[in-house]
């Protein structure tokens, strides 16, 4: 006579415990499993990733004291911290330059380089280590990452001659990717004529992409005979603000200057390479992810290997401002889509601090709750294989409904019933249990595929059940 009662037989068939607890399969894995893609390699000569990071390492040394003197010096006990523009008060400057025997000029361009670099954040008007400087002696990656932060910002490390119009000094950064294109490409030093040649056409290209009209048209059109000839605008100084941009490089250590001359060093030159690449992914990619918004973005990452996907969230942020991105990025979260859930979050991994305040709002929604407290955790410097702790069992659950959602979606029925035995709870019945509870909105569904998935005829139908059971509202 067969059981009245399945769910209990399950609980005592020992095949069909579930295995120990362990973080949540992404479903990217269901996709990537299909297709995998190689990672471009750098040019010859490049150094090796340990040797770039010793050498980033070696950049920033003053910087990581500071942050190491910071974070046992500020915001303790004694109410000690930045200024509300994160600026280093001058006591702490005086302090700091005592205590490690440097200047106060270089403590306060070592606290710029150390916020810059992502070694020293700032929460609620108080410094705190950032989650690179834990990291710094053991993990290379994050090394770079935190050096190609600083190079990236090497204008606000450099300020521009105050007595130069904004605008000026803004097109100059903004023609300065070709001008280290073309260090990159050449191998070697270039003449600053043949840069400051190069920096003239880039801008001009700009003015004309904007279509202004030069000054001196407009200003004499406007002129009346009475009032005479009006007088011609004063021309930008391109060769001092050339000057001004390599020396920003070379603050940062991406570049070396010679007589008349500059060349890329080699984290200078790696930088530029990785930067490129970025950008020739995404734009060979089957969506041409540069100018698609976030939701066709994350779809045409979807089956890319961890490393490609970032390189192309990298290339698709720099072109948009961050906020924008972020928000997009969210927008494409909240909708029916769970892999692109999970996606969009990986892609908010790499805009970093910036996009704190919009996650920390979305905790609040139910939806995007787990993948925002998982990335405010990983954010704060939990290891991310223990970041599951700072969730509820409730979210849990939901989490793991939601990446089988996923998978179901867009992934395979082995890997589906894998998905079931990584479970995180005891038995198939308590997880049934829990997943009837939480309210998923695709609960039925996940619970359909995964009958459907599962080899095992008795696991099988205990899902099915449960499935009619929330189908009809049954406990």
């Amino acid at each position: 006579m067969t059981s009245r009662k399945p769910d209990e037989q399950l609980a005592r068939d020992s095949r069909l415990r579930l295995v120990a607890p362990r973080s949540v399969a992404t479903a990217r894995k269901a996709v990537t499993d299909r297709r995998t893609r190689t990672a471009p390699r750098p040019p010859a000569g490049t150094p090796a990733t340990a040797d770039l990071a010793n050498r980033a390492r070696a950049s920033l040394t003053d910087a990581v004291r500071l942050a190491r003197w910071a974070e046992l010096h500020l915001g303790g006990a004694d109410g000690a911290g930045p200024a509300p523009a994160g600026a280093l008060p001058a006591a702490e400057t005086e302090r700091a330059a005592a205590q490690l025997s440097l200047t106060p000029g270089q403590i306060r361009v070592g606290w710029d380089r150390a916020r810059l670099a992502g070694l020293i954040e700032m929460h609620g008007g108080h410094a705190r280590p950032g989650w690179r400087l834990r990291a710094w002696n053991r993990d290379d990656t994050a090394v770079l990452r935190g050096w190609v932060a600083l190079f990236d910002a090497w204008s606000l490390v450099h300020p521009a001659p105050a007595d130069i119009a904004p605008a000026a000094v803004a097109e100059v950064v903004e023609a300065m990717p070709q001008l280290l294109s073309l260090l990159q490409l050449s191998a070697g030093p270039v003449t600053v004529p043949d840069l400051l040649d190069l920096l003239g056409q880039r801008v001009d290209e700009l003015r004309d992409e904007r279509c202004e009209v030069p000054y001196e048209s407009t200003a004499q059109a406007a002129a009346t005979p009475q009032a005479g000839p009006a007088p011609a605008a004063p021309p930008v100084p391109l060769a001092r603000l050339l000057r001004w941009a390599l020396g920003g490089l070379a603050a940062v250590d991406a570049v070396t200057l010679g007589p008349a001359r500059a060349t890329l060093t080699p984290l200078g030159s790696w930088a530029v390479w990785v930067k490129l690449e970025q950008i020739c992914v995404a734009a060979q990619s089957p969506a041409g992810n540069i100018e698609q918004s976030a939701a066709a973005m994350l779809h045409g990452c979807a089956r890319l290997t961890p490393g490609p996907a970032r390189a192309e969230y990298l290339a698709w942020l720099a072109a948009r401002p961050v906020g924008r991105a972020v928000s997009e990025l969210l927008h494409a979260a909240r909708g029916e889509d769970a892999l692109l859930r999970g996606l969009a979050f990986e892609a908010l991994r790499v805009v970093g601090a910036p996009a704190e305040p919009e996650v920390r709002g979305a905790s609040r929604e139910p939806a995007l709750r787990p993948y925002a407290l998982l990335w405010l955790a990983e954010h704060d410097g939990v290891d991310p294989d223990e970041a599951q702790d700072v969730l509820t069992a409730e979210e849990q659950t939901w989490l793991w409904v939601d990446t089988a959602a996923a998978i179901a979606d867009h992934g395979e029925a082995e890997l589906l019933a894998r998905h079931l035995d990584s479970a995180v709870r005891t038995t198939v019945p308590r997880l049934l249990d829990e997943v009837r509870a939480v309210g998923h909105p695709r609960t039925v569904q996940v619970l359909v595929a995964l009958a459907a998935a599962h080899p095992d005829p008795a696991l099988a139908k205990a899902v099915r059940r449960a499935a009619f059971q929330v189908h009809t509202g049954g406990a």
